[in-house]
C-alpha cells in the first residue's frame, strides 16, 4: 500500500510548492533575488553601524547619496565587485567571495 504525503495547512509551505516545484527558472530567479537583497541589506547594515548617512559614504567613495540608495536597494541588479569593493574600503572592511553548493530541492 502506498502511503499519501502529510498534507499540510503551512499557506508559506502550499505557496511554495506552488509557485517554484518543479519550475527551474523561478528558483533561480528568486535564488537572484535573494542575492541582491542579501548585498543591499548588508550595506544598509554596515552603512548604519557606521552612523553615516547615504550621502556621507557617497563623499567618501566619491560618489552620490542616490548610487548608495540604489546600493541599499533590494531590486537593485547592478552590484559591481568595484563598487562594493569600494563601499568596503570606506567602512574599513573589505569583500570576500564565497561559492557554495546549491541546495537541491526534494
Amino acid at each position: 500500500m502506498q502511503r499519501r504525503p502529510k498534507l499540510t495547512t503551512d499557506a508559506l509551505k502550499i505557496i511554495d510548492h506552488l509557485l517554484y516545484d518543479g519550475k527551474p527558472r523561478r528558483l533561480k530567479a528568486l535564488g537572484e533575488l535573494r542575492a541582491n537583497d542579501e548585498v543591499g541589506r548588508k550595506i544598509y547594515q554596515l552603512r548604519t553601524q557606521a552612523k553615516l548617512t547615504q550621502a556621507q559614504l557617497a563623499s567618501l567613495i566619491g560618489t552620490t547619496a542616490s548610487v548608495i540608495c540604489r546600493l541599499e536597494d533590494a531590486d537593485y541588479e547592478g552590484h559591481s565587485l568595484a563598487m562594493l569593493r569600494r563601499v568596503a574600503a570606506a567602512l574599513e572592511k573589505r569583500v570576500e567571495i564565497r561559492f557554495v553548493p546549491i541546495r537541491k530541492s526534494a
